[in-house]
């Protein structure tokens, strides 16, 4: 039986979603586990999927296994969103990154489905919070992990060069040849004595550094703010000439602008 030692007045749910996407108004909830640890010590474990009434979009499934089949049997949230509050009833919460996402989402889709659930009088407890404030991931704690060794003069920019050369070093050290799984469960190695593969594994690829044109999943350049995003940029050009106008005399990087520009030659000056 799974228990736990917190020092509880009211019981606390942990939960966790696994939704279609992260757009709190637009996505929806495909699955959501709760594990209450009550007063006595003892933890109540309750797991559910949900249809959530719109397809589930592959790159979600690829990241949570769980796809439109799989729920195509399985009730709505409206279904169960009463016995779900009730589950919760007189129940604070906690959760991995849970104050940014799970809990507004799961506000969210009891507001949608008319059913009341206050978090004004809960106790909101992220241990992702705790993680990041114990465990900081900067430049200092990174060199006394791979280093062992205290950053003295941290910020300057000198000091910082030298260990983050040592911090390289030490990872490529300790992780070359070391086995894990990707996303697709499949054994590969992601760290070698090699730069072609390093720069691989860390660096996104980029259309402009500040992002305001990304590639999607198709390796199309798409608009990544405003009222197109998510919208290929040739489209947008064809569809909308002036909009590279004004972009080109608005408040963007001259960086974003030079790869609008060549874009826009690549894909009509050549016809």
């Amino acid at each position: 039986m799974l228990t736990h030692q917190l020092n509880l007045r009211k019981p606390l749910a942990f939960f966790d979603l696994e939704t279609t996407g992260v757009n709190v108004i637009k996505d929806r909830i495909v699955e959501i586990s709760i594990a209450k640890a009550n007063i006595d010590g003892t933890v109540t474990v309750k797991t559910r999927r949900v249809n959530p009434g719109m397809p589930i979009p592959v790159e979600s499934s690829m990241v949570h296994g769980i796809y439109d089949d799989d729920v195509a049997n399985e009730p709505s949230f409206k279904q169960i969103a009463k016995s779900m509050a009730q589950f919760l009833e007189g129940c604070d919460l906690a959760g991995f990154n849970s104050n940014r996402f799970d809990v507004p989402m799961l506000v969210e889709e009891f507001l949608r489905n008319d059913v009341e659930f206050d978090v004004k009088n809960r106790r909101l407890i992220d241990a992702q919070r705790i993680f990041h404030m114990m465990e900081p991931r900067n430049l200092s704690a990174a060199y006394k992990f791979y280093c062992s060794k205290e950053l003295i003069d941290a910020h300057s920019a000198e000091a910082d060069t030298i260990a983050t050369l040592e911090i390289l070093n030490a990872q490529v050290k300790r992780y070359e040849g070391v086995v894990i799984k990707n996303e697709k469960g499949e054994d590969f190695v992601p760290v070698k004595n090699d730069m072609d593969a390093l720069h691989e594994l860390t660096s996104a690829k980029l259309v402009d550094f500040a992002q305001r044109i990304v590639f999607n999943r198709e390796g199309v350049e798409v608009i990544n703010f405003g009222k197109h995003a998510g919208k290929p940029v040739v489209q947008v050009l064809k569809d909308e000439p002036s909009y590279y106008d004004w972009m080109m005399k608005g408040d963007f990087p001259l960086d974003t602008k030079r790869k609008l520009t060549e874009i826009k030659l690549r894909a009509f000056n050549n016809r």
